[in-house]
């Protein structure tokens, strides 16, 4: 037994018999529970592999899963959001704005340029939940804008991608003015006779599913996404009784006419492609 006690030395006090296991190699499903390599959802393009919950991806993943490559050209990228109110809670909301830009991603919430979809031309806006919950404010509405504008321009089709927690609440009623003003922007594209594509993602909700995210000709939704105005909670609590299963759900909203297709991650390029060619022609 002299080669076991050589090569399995005893262990002694204070020796630590547990093998390292590298930070963030496994993650835990929020949905089903199960312990799964990272690895592995990452390249099932952040889902699930076994209960296909569909994680949150950035806005620059979402632009390379939905557009040719190669085709994005960015637009309005410098915009910066500013505290022309001076708002002050717990934090000034210029430290916030600072915070968020220090993270080194979007300048905003929102992303917004022109690319292609198989093929077809669109313009499209894509929010960044990691900047300030995907909030809208000023820089979000007016990027928008302009992005509809353009396709108006260039005739082509706009596609918006949702995730966010409504209006900022630090811009006050210049956040919620564009609300309005996004809207009567799509009323525009519509007497133009252009489609606009909304996708739902996980979470959209307050000010921005109360406009211009439930007005698509179209409204596609990923598997299971928090759609609404005020949050399950918030409702229960005001009108004091239990909310159905699933309430505010994707599959909820679709079985009610709210949305009319959902469509997971992996496929949501071709059915949209499908969609376009439908609705648009050159």
């Amino acid at each position: 037994m002299a080669w076991f006690k050589r090569d399995n030395p005893p262990i002694g006090k204070g020796a630590n018999p547990r093998v390292k296991v590298p930070e963030g190699l496994w993650t835990k499903c929020v949905s089903c529970g199960e312990t799964i390599l990272t690895k592995d959802i990452e390249n099932n393009l952040n889902v699930c592999p076994k209960c296909n919950h569909h994680y949150r991806i950035s806005a620059r993943k979402r632009l390379e899963l939905l557009l040719d490559a190669g085709s994005f050209t960015e637009f309005d990228a410098g915009m910066v959001s500013v505290d022309c109110l001076n708002f002050k809670d717990t934090k000034s909301y210029q430290s916030r704005i600072d915070a968020a830009l220090a993270k080194g991603g979007s300048k905003d919430a929102i992303i917004c340029g022109s690319g292609q979809v198989e093929g077809t031309p669109v313009e499209i806006s894509v929010f960044d939940f990691s900047f300030m919950g995907g909030s809208m404010g000023s820089v979000v509405g007016e990027k928008i804008t302009r992005s509809i504008e353009r396709a108006l321009d260039k005739r082509t089709p706009v596609i918006i991608v949702s995730a966010s927690g409504g209006a900022r609440m630090q811009e006050s009623i210049l956040s919620l003015m564009q609300m309005a003003k996004t809207s009567a922007a799509l009323a525009k594209l519509a007497e133009a006779g252009l489609p606009f594509v909304s996708i739902l993602t996980d979470p959209t909700t307050g000010g921005v599913t109360a406009s211009f995210a439930m007005l698509g000709d179209v409204n596609m939704s990923e598997p299971k996404a928090l759609i609404g105005f005020a949050g399950p909670r918030v409702i229960e609590q005001t009108i004091r009784q239990k909310l159905p299963e699933g309430f505010q759900r994707a599959e909820y909203l679709l079985e009610h006419g709210m949305v009319d297709v959902i469509v997971e991650r992996s496929k949501m390029k071709a059915q949209l492609s499908s969609i376009l060619k439908m609705l648009y022609r050159n």
